[in-house]
């Protein structure tokens, strides 16, 4: 009925299942944020080439936002205060990880699950 962003399924019993977000929405301390616009702020930062934010923890009170970006050359700090100026203090990451390359999938695609190890 309406396109939510959520994952589900109904199960025999007849309950419907959460599964997840079919996007890139997290849920952290009562705050629903959307990986992608704080990856944008990031990106416009001109030390930045390439960037991924990626919610970890188990539960939604315990998460933290970590920031992967690309080139290596900028200071965690620096992007810090940059995306204190352009988005609120709960979605600036509390992480930030310099990689010579962001891993990618078979697909050229993002590899999130290996950010998730790193």
């Amino acid at each position: 009925m309406y396109r939510t962003g959520d994952l589900g399924r109904v199960a025999p019993d007849g309950n419907v299942e959460f599964l997840g977000r079919t996007d890139l929405q997290v849920k952290i301390r009562g705050h629903r944020i959307e990986l992608a616009e704080i990856e944008v702020a990031l990106l416009r930062h001109e030390g930045v080439d390439a960037c991924v934010i990626v919610a970890r923890g188990k539960a939604h009170d315990d998460k933290e936002l970590v920031a992967y970006h690309v080139p290596d050359r900028p200071l965690a700090d620096e992007l810090r205060e940059h995306l204190r100026a352009l988005l609120p203090s709960y979605t600036v990451p509390s992480r930030f990880v310099s990689l010579a390359a962001l891993p990618l999938t078979d697909n050229a695609k993002i590899d999130r699950k290996t950010l998730e190890h790193l």
